[in-house]
């Protein structure tokens, strides 16, 4: 297989950026014409590099999660182990009340037990797994928890219709008060 050449690797950046923004500020209906011109490309370098709008939700998708994944690590490096757990979390609610429509649109394009939805859920189970087990290690956590149960409980969180982000975090901080080990 050839190297990518840099120019292609650039354009594909760029279209990458502009379908991110252009989804958040308009939804994941927006003309490929519109994220092609706001990448300052034609249309048929989109269609090279993408050649339907489901493959350009998956890149979209995909450095979305690589950032969930990528924040769980830089947690891990800069916080004791509640803190990092609980401020993932967080970040993790974020970005789920924020990318509903491009999730619910992969789900429906390619099916929610397919491999892309398989590789992605696994690389945030390692991410989650690694803060958990941490804060299980220090004492922060209650020991039978498993990161099933918690994401289960902020994916309910995130299930709310039209829940307002402000209640969504309170939501949260009860979830993480219920993590930690009863008082002895």
């Amino acid at each position: 297989m050839r190297p990518t050449r840099a120019d292609a690797a650039r354009n594909y950046d760029l279209l990458v950026t502009a379908a991110r923004q252009t989804f958040a500020e308009h939804g994941t209906d927006t003309s490929l014409e519109e994220i092609a011109r706001r990448a300052g490309v034609g249309i048929g370098t989109l269609y090279r590099r993408f050649p339907n709008r489901t493959a350009l939700l998956e890149a979209v998708y995909v450095e979305e999660i690589q950032s969930v994944c990528d924040r769980a690590y830089d947690f891990d490096r800069e916080l004791p182990p509640f803190e990092a757990l609980a401020a993932w979390l967080r970040s993790f609610l974020g970005y789920g009340l924020s990318k509903k429509t491009l999730a619910a649109e992969l789900i429906e394009a390619l099916g929610k037990d397919s491999a892309f939805f398989k590789v992605c859920k696994t690389n945030v189970q390692d991410a989650g797994e690694l803060l958990l087990s941490k804060a299980k290690a220090s004492g922060d956590v209650r020991t039978e928890l498993e990161l099933a149960d918690i994401m289960r409980l902020v994916g309910g969180i995130n299930m709310g219709r039209d829940i307002e982000p402000e209640q969504a975090m309170r939501l949260l901080d009860i979830v993480l008060c219920g993590l930690r080990p009863a008082a002895s």
